[in-house]
């Protein structure tokens, strides 16, 4: 009987010490590479014209801005 108490105790510290263990490894997956979290930046007066459909870039470059 007291064989089976220690078998049950070695077991449940095993287990214990096991999960204490892997708790420590906790990864996070996705959390830094998100898109929302990089700075954005300005659009080219050139892509601003392409997507609008304009005919000059004049109106988006902050330079020629009248």
């Amino acid at each position: 009987m007291k064989q089976i108490q220690n078998s049950r105790f070695y077991a449940i510290l095993l287990i214990a010490i096991f999960s204490i263990s892997l708790s420590g490894c906790a990864v996070g997956i996705g959390t830094r590479s998100s898109r929302s979290s990089y700075k954005s930046k300005p659009l080219p007066p050139g892509q601003a014209k392409k997507i609008t459909g304009e005919k000059s870039a004049k109106r988006y470059a902050p330079g020629q801005n009248k």
